[in-house]
């Protein structure tokens, strides 16, 4: 997609799984083991993938009940969940990987010069961990996790805050992201969205969200900054700051 009116950024985050991390693997490896222990059938690392991308919580219940939106009874449910955080503790990243172009596409921002921060609703319990482990923790100067302030994706209550520690208008700031969770997420905070098209988004083109930009890998995150255009920056005394009630 043409960056039509997509502005240099003062800032970028980045979200963590479907983004940087494939971390299905690993998922869809601790829902099976959960399943098994409670004398249920598996559901298989393919069906898992289409759950992913609202939290921990709300992947167990559709793993429960076989559906996006179902709701198991609340005692299986109090059984299931524990165990299922428990099997992930030890599996954080196992078998989860950076994705292709992951890399490079960290290295060009930072040769650019652009402060980075990660964004996730994944708990810090298991975030902190799969960064370390693969290598990224040190490529961010924030990471905000889903427990990390009361309020996760889609609120925008995470990004504004971002903004807010490095200083930036959220208008000269860019969330990357792979759902429609981080688009609304970004409008919400008045951030540029720029989206993946892989990833999670349950099946659905993330196109149809309408992003302000999408990349096929992080590794064009170079060739995109280059065609970003260079409007005004937006100083910490500037109305769009007063209008995120920064």
């Amino acid at each position: 997609m043409t960056p039509v009116g997509l502005r240099r950024p003062s800032m970028i985050l980045i979200d963590v799984d479907g983004t940087l991390v494939d971390s299905v693997p690993d998922l869809a490896w601790c829902v099976d083991r959960m399943m098994e222990r409670l004398g249920l059938p598996v559901r298989g690392e393919a069906t898992v993938r289409e759950w992913v991308g609202n939290g921990a919580e709300r992947l167990v219940r559709r793993a429960l009940t076989g559906r996006m939106e179902g709701e198991p009874d609340e005692a299986l449910f109090e059984r299931a969940y524990p165990m299922f955080l428990d099997l992930y503790a030890a599996n954080t990243c196992v078998r989860s990987t950076l994705y292709p172009g992951v890399r490079e596409g960290l290295d060009s921002l930072e040769t650019a010069g652009i402060p980075l921060g990660c964004v996730t609703n994944k708990v810090a319990r298991f975030t902190e961990p799969l960064l370390e482990h693969l290598g990224l923790r040190d490529d961010f100067a924030l990471v905000l996790s889903g427990d990390s302030l009361p309020r996760k994706k889609p609120d925008p209550e995470p990004l504004l805050h971002a903004a807010r520690f490095f200083g930036v208008a959220p208008a000269d700031c860019w969330l990357i992201g792979d759902s429609v969770n981080d688009v609304r997420a970004a409008r919400a905070a008045a951030f540029q969205a720029v989206c993946v098209t892989y990833g999670y988004n349950h099946g659905r083109d993330i196109r149809a969200t309408r992003p302000d930009a999408v990349l096929d890998s992080l590794a064009e995150l170079g060739g995109l900054l280059e065609r970003a255009g260079t409007a005004r920056r937006t100083s910490l005394g500037d109305g769009v700051l007063a209008r995120s009630g920064l």
